[in-house]
């Protein structure tokens, strides 16, 4: 059977509980433990916009801090694929203001394009916040208060998310969430890997020779006997 590459997530959004426990495990801190499987961070990000713009925007501060404190470690291209194919609009609105506002990041740039119709008001009082001024969605100020203590650090989270690490070491890329997934399952198969990662099966091909090779170079320099 020919290998069909997957973008989207595996399953859908997740229920309040496990949404928390998703959101704790790539540095929300909510006062709750984090998902013992670590989850992707594209398909966190786009559940907790969803959560907030749609449901419960007090999560909205939370995620621009992450957003601002995290973004260099974000794959930019699976989280722009993830937001164009998003039914919701004012989701869609939302990240393509992010894109405005990390305008001098350029791998965010085709975010833009993720609302093309009017400008969305998400309401309340007082000041709209400047970050989103003249963007696609007023998002009021009100609602984006930061408190640094609300996200992990970018050291506490490289030693919570081991994809996260990878991404730290080799770049926001599929390839270093595969060779994270190596890391933690050295058995899966170069197909697997792909679907795991979100990426294609050449790219996995590749991560898993490069992998297969360290790896056997680590046991023969393990066996090999001193020199005298």
């Amino acid at each position: 059977m020919a290998f069909r590459r997957k973008i989207g997530p595996a399953k859908d959004a997740p229920e309040p509980a496990a949404l928390a426990a998703g959101l704790a495990a790539i540095g929300f801190k909510l006062g709750v433990a984090p998902a013992k499987t670590e989850p992707n961070i594209e398909d966190m990000l786009l559940f907790a916009s969803i959560e907030a713009l749609e449901r419960d925007l007090r999560l909205l501060a939370t995620l621009l801090l992450w957003i601002r404190i995290h973004r260099a470690y974000v794959n930019a291209d699976r989280l722009t694929r993830l937001v164009l194919a998003e039914p919701s609009v004012r989701v869609r609105a939302f990240w393509a203001g992010v894109a405005r506002w990390l305008h001098v990041d350029r791998r965010f740039a085709r975010l833009i394009k993720a609302h093309r119709g009017g400008r969305i008001d998400l309401g309340g009082e007082g000041p709209e916040d400047p970050r989103f001024k003249r963007g696609p969605i007023r998002v009021p100020a009100s609602v984006t208060r930061e408190r640094e203590a609300d996200v992990l650090t970018p050291p506490a989270l490289a030693r919570r998310h081991r994809a996260y690490r990878s991404r730290v070491a080799i770049g926001p890329s599929y390839r270093a969430d595969m060779w994270a997934a190596l890391e933690a399952e050295p058995g899966l198969s170069a197909s697997d890997l792909a679907h795991r990662a979100y990426g294609s099966f050449a790219t996995a091909w590749l991560v898993k020779r490069d992998f297969d090779i360290l790896d056997t170079a680590r046991v023969r320099m393990k066996t090999r006997p001193h020199a005298r």
